[in-house]
């Protein structure tokens, strides 16, 4: 026979309305009440009606994960750990995938909001505008995106992609391509910035590009004509392709050129070279942007930005400019 609120209710010592309380409206039950519900609740194997729940609070108990390409490596960490967060929060995850399509982007949310009580956007490729629209029909935090008055997880790639000009320059490369993303990437937006602010060297911005390893690949001539001896890439899948595509064409890494990657993905470890990158928090802005989803959710006070640090990992796909390629400071 299943375990019933009752059941949960008469071995907690509570009355049936606190043990509902305890699943709909955590914030109104005392803590200690809260805990010894919920433990009883698991010991039983007591597991609440959630369409029931839903009528009663209004409330889905879903949200809604939106991720521009879910085969990028970068995206499995945070949805893993945005899971995981919505899931000890007694909340669902439904995940989505846009393939980089604002269009697709655009009718995901609008199903997902008959469905959720929020949603996150993750690297949104829907214009500002568009995304202000679409959050009157349902709540939004945005992932690595930066839109005024709305609540905001942002990964300061600006900070690693500065570290990682600055680091090429320690090296002696002088002339410098940054290897960028799609267009209209905020991300890419804010490595340009960054990059370019470098003082002593010339950033020479290369694309758009694709975000994929044939991206990459497909970049490798453009990076050979600009004459650059270090790159930093829009990110780990464009940096390895890049790497194949110079190989193919007798251009060795990092001995005729450096490269650096975003993302800090697996893949980056494992292959030869070993990928240079800025390593990303993703897990980390996973775990955050779903506590900042249920605070808005819960009409509490969430803050409205939240940055997390990045950091340049060297390993060995950069290295010295070679003597007959150095070229003198700039700016």
């Amino acid at each position: 026979m299943a375990v019933t609120i009752r059941d949960v209710a008469r071995a907690s010592g509570v009355h049936v309305s606190t043990v509902s309380r305890a699943f709909s409206a955590p914030h109104l039950v005392n803590a200690d009440t809260r805990t010894r519900v919920l433990a009883v609740a698991e010991g039983l194997g007591y597991r609440p009606n959630r369409a029931a729940r839903a009528l009663t609070t209004g409330r889905t108990h879903n949200i809604g994960l939106i991720v521009a390409d879910i085969s990028n490596p970068f995206f499995p960490p945070l949805i893993k750990a945005a899971q995981a967060q919505a899931r000890a929060r007694d909340y669902h995850v439904f995940v989505a995938d846009t393939d980089e399509d604002p269009q697709v982007e655009e009718e995901l949310i609008q199903t997902l909001s008959k469905q959720v009580d929020g949603v996150l956007l993750c690297s949104p490729r829907l214009s500002n505008r568009a995304i202000e629209r679409l959050r009157e029909d349902v709540p939004f935090v945005v992932v690595n995106r930066r839109i005024r008055g709305m609540p905001t997880v942002l990964m300061d790639v600006g900070h690693g992609a500065r570290r990682a000009i600055e680091h090429l320059a320690g090296l002696g490369h002088r002339r410098i391509a940054l290897v960028s993303g799609p267009s209209g990437s905020w991300t890419g937006g804010r490595m340009r910035q960054a990059a370019t602010a470098v003082r002593g060297v010339e950033v020479i911005v290369l694309g758009p590009n694709a975000p994929t390893e044939q991206g990459g690949q497909a970049a490798a001539d453009e990076v050979i004509a600009s004459g650059a001896t270090g790159v930093l890439a829009y990110n780990d899948l464009v940096a390895i392709g890049l790497i194949e595509g110079l190989y193919e064409r007798g251009v060795r890494v990092p001995a005729d050129l450096s490269v650096i990657g975003v993302d800090d993905i697996g893949a980056g470890r494992l292959n030869r070279p070993k990928l240079t990158t800025i390593a990303m928090p993703t897990a980390a802005a996973g775990r955050l942007a779903v506590d900042m989803l249920l605070q808005s959710v819960g009409d509490q006070a969430a803050p409205t930005v939240a940055s997390l640090e990045t950091a340049l990992v060297v390993r060995e796909s950069t290295g010295e400019v070679r003597s007959d390629l150095r070229h003198h400071a700039v700016g």
